[in-house]
């Protein structure tokens, strides 16, 4: 057995100055007496001992000048790049298989709907509009469907005001994801320094306050709003005043509770600084620009008297209409949820940031195409409230993820006190808001850009 000992070459020792030299030689001197033994050796532990070593214990005095020196049992590999020195560790990751079964499944389901809403568009509509725009107008008068709504179809929202502003945040927030996750994917944030990537969403989120105010102006006038100031502030300060409250009251309990992990007051200054200095200025810009552009121009007129919509089957309701539409795109993200979930609360690295990317992809389009067949078969019922469901159809899947949130609770974590179930509970509504922004919104460009299309090929008396 060996002794634990440091190797210092006598090449390197004739490269210092005289004295030096002298100082190192007395400091020998002294470790070269019997007291300078050290009893302390590194194969004590049982998975570092070596059974066919047989070695008497050395001197340190003695291998200090480099009496023995053996090679070193790693050899220097020049063929990994320093970028790729840890791909074998992820490589030998029993996650990757589950990964790809997760993108197999999510496909299936995009395949599914790509084919619901090809058949729809290619087939049914296609039937439809060649039906509505025949000569004979006795046989049109007896048609029903969604032609039969087209004087309300475009009627403004209740509510306009919020949803404006809903759908300005929601934009703000899609844009800012789709940068943060690409920059991850080419590498730029890495995974090992975990503020990167919070920090690198703050900043843009401040940066783009302009492409909210804009849609937020412009929707908010499209939809005949007059009190533009309102909208401008509620698009600056309601959805992140909600955020920024939350994220407040929970670092007040960290600060109660003394824990390391609560942000300095300054940080929260500077945080309201960028927030009031630079993004509701920003969003003011956007807004200035919104509303100097005229309203979106819809492609048929809406009538002066609302038409009565008829006795509604169960599946045509809205709540109904409502749950359905959030499973989907719900189905293609929970297995990517729980290592997003791992990697917050049990304190596991995240790294599949391309994998992730995928899985955004994918959302982006169950989101649209499930928004859009459900949004096709009311219109077919001749219900024409659609603008509040499609936002709502494709945002209830953050309900989902409420629910999958309070189940890994309960099934995989082992908090205890009242204090850290208030934390949990608080970070995961702001991660809910800002989930049902950003699908919410992208159900509802996408029904909005569907009803336009389908009403613009008909023709209108």
């Amino acid at each position: 057995m060996s002794s634990l000992y440091i190797v210092l070459s006598p090449a390197y020792l004739q490269t210092l100055s005289p004295s030096l030299q002298t100082l190192i030689q007395l400091f020998v001197n002294r470790l070269d007496s019997v007291e300078s033994v050290l009893p302390y050796e590194y194969d004590v532990f049982d998975f570092c001992k070596d059974d066919n070593e047989r070695r008497p214990s050395e001197n340190l005095g003695q291998v200090l000048f480099g009496e023995r020196i053996e090679t070193s049992p790693y050899k220097e590999n020049n063929d990994i790049k320093w970028a790729s020195r840890w791909d074998y560790i992820l490589v030998s990751m029993p996650h990757t298989n589950i990964q790809w079964f997760s993108i197999m499944n999510s496909l299936v389901i995009v395949l599914f709907l790509s084919g619901m809403v090809a058949m729809i568009m290619l087939r049914t509509l296609h039937k439809d509009i060649a039906r509505y725009n025949q000569v004979d107008q006795e046989d049109a008068q007896e048609e029903s469907g969604w032609k039969q709504v087209h004087g309300d179809v475009f009627r403004p929202p209740r509510k306009g005001m919020l949803l404006s502003v809903f759908l300005g945040q929601g934009t703000q927030i899609f844009i800012m994801t789709f940068i943060t996750l690409f920059l991850a994917c080419l590498g730029f944030l890495s995974p090992a320094n975990r503020g990167a990537l919070m920090t690198c969403s703050v900043v843009l989120w401040v940066l783009l306050g302009t492409p909210a105010g804009y849609v937020s102006s412009r929707l908010y006038k499209t939809f005949g709003g007059e009190k533009w100031k309102t909208n401008v502030l509620l698009t600056a300060l309601l959805c992140p005043g909600i955020v920024f409250a939350d994220f407040f009251l929970m670092n007040l309990i960290l600060w109660v509770e003394g824990s390391s992990a609560a942000i300095p007051f300054g940080t929260l200054v500077a945080i309201l600084a960028l927030w009031f200095g630079i993004s509701v200025p920003l969003t003011f810009v956007g807004a200035y620009f919104g509303f100097k552009k005229p309203a979106i121009e819809q492609p048929v007129r809406t009538n002066q008297i609302p038409r009565q919509i008829p006795e509604q089957s169960f599946f045509t309701k809205p709540v109904p209409g409502i749950v359905m539409g959030g499973i989907l795109p719900f189905g293609c993200i929970f297995i990517q949820l729980f290592f997003i979930l791992n990697s917050i609360w049990s304190h596991q690295m995240y790294y599949m940031f391309g994998f992730l990317f995928l899985v955004f992809i994918i959302l982006l389009i169950t989101c649209s195409e499930a928004t859009i067949l459900l949004c096709y078969f009311h219109l077919c019922a001749e219900d024409y409230h659609w603008w509040w469901r499609s936002f709502l159809t494709s945002g209830f899947t953050a309900v989902y993820l409420f629910v999958y949130a309070v189940h890994y609770f309960f099934s995989k974590l082992q908090i205890v006190g009242a204090a850290s179930t208030i934390l949990y509970f608080g970070y995961t509504s702001i991660m809910v808001l800002i989930f049902f922004l950003f699908t919410g919104t992208i159900g509802f460009f996408a029904c909005f850009w569907f009803v336009n299309k389908i009403y613009s090929v008909v023709k209108v008396d």
